[in-house]
């Protein structure tokens, strides 16, 4: 078969790799209804985070089982299945207090931008749909549950996001939009989101977004403060994983207040000081996707939330290259392929 392959800084190749076969009796081997380009890839890909050779690419995924280990249970052949980006066992430790993502035996994903995938520990890691979807609205937006969804989820539950709160989202990639829906469904009154693209402010809006705030930096968190009295918002999303991003959480949250943080960090460094006067709670990390993929994709199957809209480009999965030129010039918010 053939998957992308990142060979150094922008130069991905849709090239020959193994077919992928079962390796452990807790396997899964599942055919590709779907896959994407996530914006995380967009550091690699861009040379910020160093690879030490061609690495094949891809952590976002739902398809049908095509094969199973022996010791495999909770899934078989021929079911539609959703998976985390980490596996995880469901039995250890981290797994039963929640995070799943921090499983003693988790792997991270690789290799999804491909028509096949091996997935391990698959009884804890892919949760089956009741069928499989009809249509491709509804299987994009069960694909944003493997990763997307669940992320900006994550953010807006580590912000301790309440019925009747103010919320900040900082961030408008996939991750910072799908934070602005999930503050929504989790009842905030105010929402803002922090943007300067117009084609993403209009998709903040209809996910739920109360205001838009353009300025960064010290002159967004001040607009935030002329928001909320002087106070700050009551949670704050932090989508993005820069220094400028993340004190912009930080110094944009009330005293008291909580910040979620789940853009990967590059470069972030916080000050002691700063933080222990600055009376937040900060919490964050690799989302527990695996906790909340039945919520997630029951909200979607009954039609209570409609995140596939984050795809604004669908590509063939030949064409990937293409998803992630896009995403880097910021012509696509995320970019949707099809094997």
């Amino acid at each position: 078969m053939k998957g992308a392959v990142l060979c150094g800084p922008r130069d991905v190749r849709f090239e020959d790799q193994p077919d992928p076969r079962i390796e452990q009796a807790t396997d899964a081997i599942i055919r590709m209804s779907a896959t994407c380009v996530c914006g995380s890839d967009l550091w690699p890909y861009r040379g910020v985070q160093p690879i030490t050779g061609p690495t094949p690419m891809g952590h976002e995924y739902c398809g049908i089982v095509e094969e199973v280990g022996s010791a495999v249970r909770s899934v078989k052949p021929g079911q539609f299945v959703i998976g985390s980006f980490a596996t995880s066992d469901s039995t250890c430790p981290n797994c039963k207090y929640g995070y799943q993502s921090s499983c003693v035996h988790r792997e991270f994903m690789t290799r999804a931008q491909a028509p096949m995938l091996r997935v391990p520990l698959a009884d804890g890691t892919l949760v089956p749909t009741p069928g499989v979807p009809s249509d491709d609205d509804l299987l994009a937006s069960l694909l944003t549950a493997s990763d997307v969804l669940g992320t900006g989820w994550f953010a807006a539950d580590a912000a301790n996001v309440k019925p009747g709160s103010t919320v900040v989202v900082v961030g408008d990639g996939a991750v910072g939009l799908l934070g602005v829906l999930s503050a929504r469904q989790m009842g905030a009154e105010r929402i803002i989101a922090m943007s300067r693209h117009v084609k993403r402010q209009k998709l903040a809006r209809e996910f739920g977004a109360t205001d838009i705030v353009s300025e960064r930096g010290d002159e967004g968190v001040a607009r935030i403060k002329e928001m909320t009295r002087g106070i700050g918002a009551d949670s704050v999303l932090e989508c993005v994983g820069t220094q400028e991003s993340m004190m912009q959480a930080i110094r944009a949250t009330r005293p008291g207040g909580y910040v979620g943080y789940v853009g990967v960090p590059h470069g972030v460094e916080l000050s002691g000081e700063q933080l222990f006067f600055a009376h937040v709670h900060l919490h964050g990390g690799p989302a527990p996707v695996r906790r909340y993929l039945p919520e997630l994709i029951d909200l979607v199957l009954n039609g209570k939330i409609d995140p596939g809209k984050v795809f604004d480009l669908t590509l063939p999965l030949d064409q990937v290259a293409e998803g992630y030129r896009a995403m880097d010039e910021r012509r696509a918010i995320k970019a949707f392929l099809r094997p």
